[in-house]
């Protein structure tokens, strides 16, 4: 009997053991596929070569363009000057800071406006990836593409993406047989060549990379066809910005494969991640920054000449939730949602008010921030801040970044540089301020950022998803590696010269409408507005300020040039201390309202902002942006930022609101980095609402109808609206004539300075202070099977039985539906990986897994209800409703949240206090900024 007991508790012994050991065999194999997952392939690191270093081509290879093509643009700064005329006033200026001659200095403007509009560095392949990787959303050949089936076209191109035609093309009538098919803009006869490539002359100019199929011959259905090796600039697309390149990839198997017809048509097709194209499309910083000129705007909104054009402002217009999703269309109705409205991923980016985008949606930083693309402006007087009070310091990789001496035309400003102490002046370009490296360094990033030698820059994160430990890219390995990088670091000289030139004002008195409108002012309200402006104002939004007393430690010790670095809350404290003084008061309004000892007027060369990082506490906006991650140390944009923003203490704590039930939380941001805003400049205000760092405030997005999707879709989307400028309805906020930008300025300003004005959230259970960007319609995250991945695409069949809320029968992937007015942030802020700087990683993970089985429960009780006709079926949305609410689900997701402040247009009520008469003195005089 006692035998049979010991075998017994042997063999008890032997189960609790065997599961023991199976439990951590499962747990280390859990551990390893996530190790798997999270972890780079480090040891690619600084081992992979471009496209154009595989081809053994040489940086001398690359020069810049000097052909005056894009001349007449940014107010004809750079034409010649007509027989007998001295230069423009701008390049005497310019000749005078640098020492260079007036025509070599024109002449490196040319070569920096060509660069800023037509150089890509390689980009083409990323932007090719984009279009496999974005599951089915994202096609820049097709944006260019003027298909029927298509909403949009050449002829409606600029009214529904917010893009700018390039001048000399015309919309095509039929597929266009030399480009495989295409519907893509046809160049009009009557104009030249371009500069650039697509024709024989510019090819031979400007050899493009020889790579793959690349300038061999494809075998097609049995006629043989070449594959141009073209241009490195490519050749033009009819669209300001992007430029078209031959895909290496496209071979006789590919092009045996293609149907240009299905590429359009056929969802079946074109939904294929491997679908290989026989273009690639490349992307220019134009792409983002190229807009209408405010004060010479295009007659024709849809066919502007290149004088209508300006480099600066911003693509103020540019639709991104259009752009990324190339099939978009309008509600037929205003109560029916478009098709692309059940897709949450193009919730995500309808977040983004037009002339806004989340910069860091490709390396993700797990915060969706839309933030607008910056207008440049005033370089010089910038580069004169800096050397005041941008000053930061720079070590180890930091100092890779090339400075002003390293080039002849910039060398003038080696000041601003100073090797031995690693010292340097930095322009704040970044909404965080985190671009602290100097000039050029921030201007070569910006080509990373847009895809240059993805090759090496996407080992160091998962793109779009994100779930991979993020690492810096190394500007010494982009150096070794990257001979577009190389190309890249020889243009931006010129491209900063360009911007010293072209990048000025643009004033209301400068266009026949606002000279009328300023002249209509009451003098007396314009002196008072001066004042106001002066103590109201001017303490963040001006260059030019009084000097303080040696003895309140202003820019003083541990303050000297600007206080960068562990001490800057205390050297802030000490600014705004000074700033809010009776005696900075008198002394702002003598500035603003009198003559400087030179005769000039506050407002010449006056950049409109002191570039001074301000703590989130401060203005209180949504904090996201200020709490930005992508430049921390060890981060992707690690060797772009100095060691003292690295070193930046936390800011004070703010309050946030659940989205739900409103209720106000306390948010402490880590510091190191995040916690702080720089204030936007303010010239030429009056034409760049609306306002806030996301456009959010002056916003209107029912202009149309009760709902902006609802645009004459019947007649083609704006059909009725009218191209022209001056225009037929000057208060619509989509045309960029003066009269329209003033309408849009005036609601804008009025809802800055009258903060319960503001568009106001009407889901929450408590009054919130601004709006939560919500889906507009059910929605669910939806994967086509063609882009599944193929490690699961085996196991689709399997998966469907055991998880078909998320697996279905035909290998999608569909997960929901969310309701609508579901808060979008609270899912796609969600922090799946910790910041390199926090100290207990794990309890992140801890957050995850403890919140993984009611998340998974959740989605399994949506049940993946996620076609057409289940997102229109009341009883499925009122299923939503219902487990949305009975799990909590936004709690949860709140939870892990890395950013949990959802309201986007709160903050910086400054001026709320006052009168209203003085709101409208204030009003009148920022309409001369």
């Amino acid at each position: 009997m006692a035998n049979i007991r010991q075998r017994i508790m042997r063999f008890i012994a032997w189960i609790v053991a065997t599961v023991v050991t199976l439990a951590v065999i499962a747990v280390a194999a859990v551990a390893l596929i996530v190790w798997w997952l999270i972890e780079p392939d480090a040891g690619q690191f600084g081992h992979v070569e471009d496209e154009a270093k595989q081809a053994h081509r040489k940086v001398e290879e690359f020069p810049g363009a000097g052909e005056p093509y894009f001349a007449a643009m940014d107010k004809g700064l750079l034409l010649p000057p007509t027989a007998g005329a001295d230069y423009p006033d701008e390049i005497k200026e310019v000749a005078t800071a640098t020492g260079l001659d007036p025509e070599a200095v024109r002449k490196a403007a040319i070569r920096g406006q060509n660069t800023w509009t037509v150089w890509t560095g390689g980009n083409d392949r990323f932007w090719d990836f984009a279009a496999r990787a974005t599951i089915g959303s994202f096609d820049l050949l097709k944006t260019i593409s003027s298909h029927p089936t298509m909403a949009y076209g050449r002829d409606n191109r600029f009214r529904y993406l917010g893009l700018v035609n390039e001048p000399c093309f015309t919309t095509p009538k039929s597929a266009d047989p030399d480009h495989w098919g295409l519907w893509i803009d046809q160049r009009k006869t009557e104009c030249p060549a371009d500069s650039f490539g697509g024709n024989t002359e510019a090819d031979a100019r400007y050899p493009g990379v020889r790579i793959g199929s690349r300038g061999t011959t494809v075998k097609v259905r049995g006629e043989e066809k070449k594959v141009p090796v073209g241009s490195y600039y490519g050749e033009p697309t009819g669209v300001m910005g992007l430029r078209l390149f031959p895909n290496p990839a496209f071979d006789s198997k590919a092009a045996e494969h293609w149907d240009a017809v299905r590429y359009y048509t056929d969802p079946s097709y074109y939904n294929d991640k491997d679908l290989v194209r026989p273009y690639r499309v490349g992307m220019s910083c134009a792409f983002c920054h190229v807009g209408p000129s405010p004060i010479n705007p295009p007659k024709n909104v849809e066919s502007p000449e290149f004088p209508e054009i300006s480099s600066n402002p911003g693509a103020q217009y540019f639709w991104v939730d259009r752009i990324f999703f190339w099939n978009t269309k309008p509600r037929a109705t205003p109560v029916e949602p478009a098709p692309n409205e059940g897709n949450f991923l193009f919730q995500l980016f309808h977040t983004n008010p037009p002339g806004s985008l989340d910069t860091s949606l490709v390396s993700s930083d797990y915060m969706n921030n839309p933030r607008t693309m910056n207008a440049v402006y005033n370089v010089l007087e910038r580069l004169r801040i800096g050397a005041k009070t941008g000053k930061e310091t720079i070590k180890g990789d930091e100092k890779d970044n090339k400075q002003a001496q390293d080039y002849p035309q910039t060398a003038a400003f080696g000041s601003l540089y100073d090797k031995a102490t690693g010292t340097v002046a930095s322009m704040r370009v970044l909404k965080d301020g985190a671009d602290s490296v100097g000039t050029l360094g921030a201007l070569n990033r910006v080509y990373l950022n847009i895809g240059l030698f993805s090759e090496e820059w996407l080992l160091h994160f998962r793109p779009f998803l994100g779930g991979q430990k993020i690492s810096p890219i190394r500007i010494t390995d982009a150096q070794k590696n990257s001979v577009y990088w190389q190309a890249t670091e020889t243009m931006t000289p010129d491209m900063a010269i360009f911007f010293l030139v072209a990048a000025r004002a643009d004033h209301l008195k400068d266009t026949a409408v606002g000279e009328q409108v300023l002249k209509a002012r009451d003098p007396a309200e314009v002196d008072r507005g001066k004042i106001v402006f002066a103590e109201n104002c001017a303490a963040c939004h001006s260059s030019k300020q009084p000097v303080p007393a040696p003895d309140l430690g202003v820019d003083q010790g541990i303050c000297a040039g600007g206080g960068a670095g562990p001490h800057y809350r205390e050297c802030w404290d000490r600014y705004w201390s000074w700033a809010q003084s009776d005696a900075f008061k008198r002394g702002m309004v003598k500035l603003v309202t009198e003559k400087d000892e030179d005769g000039k007027d506050f407002l010449d060369s006056n950049f409109l902002s002191t570039e001074r990082r301000v703590p989130m506490d401060i203005v209180r906006t949504n904090a996201c942006s200020a709490i930005a991650t992508n430049g921390l140390s060890g981060d992707v944009w690690d060797n772009f930022t100095s060691s003292t923003y690295k070193a930046l203490p936390p800011p004070h704590e703010v309050t946030v609101n659940h989205p739900v039930s409103g209720a106000a939380t306390p948010l402490q941001a880590a510091g190191n980095g995040r916690g702080y805003l720089r204030p936007p400049s303010l010239v030429s205000l009056w034409s760049t609402a609306p306002f806030l760092l996301n456009n959010s405030v002056g916003h209107e997005e029912s202009y149309h109808g009760t709902d902006y999707y609802n645009q004459d879709n019947a007649g083609g989307y704006g059909a009725g609206r009218g191209t022209a400028c001056p225009a037929a309805d000057a208060g619509d906020p989509y045309l960029p004539c003066v009269e329209n930008r003033l309408t849009v300025f005036d609601r804008s300003i009025r809802q800055m300075l009258s903060p319960q004005t503001r568009r106001m959230d009407k889901m929450t259970e408590a009054p919130v202070p601004g709006y939560i960007y919500r889906t507009s319609a059910p929605s669910c995250l939806i994967v086509p099977p063609g882009f599944v991945p193929d490690k699961v695409k085996p196991f689709t069949g399997m998966l469907n039985k055991v998880a078909g809320w998320a697996f279905k029968k035909d290998g999608s992937i569909t997960v929901g539906p969310f309701p609508a007015g579901f808060p979008i942030n609270a899912l796609t802020n969600t922090e799946l990986l910790p910041d390199n700087d926090e100290e207990d990683k794990f309890a992140n993970y801890k957050r995850l897994i403890a919140a993984g089985p009611a998340l998974i429960g959740a989605f399994s009780e949506l049940g993946g209800q996620c076609t057409p006709e289940e997102l229109a079926d009341p009883a499925v949305l009122a299923k939503a409703e219902k487990v949305v609410r009975d799990t909590k689900l936004v709690d949860r997701l709140v939870g892990l949240s890395k950013c949990p402040d959802y309201v986007v247009n709160g903050g910086h009520t400054f001026g709320a206090d006052l009168s209203q008469s003085d709101k409208n003195a204030l009003i009148s005089y920022l309409k001369q900024f």
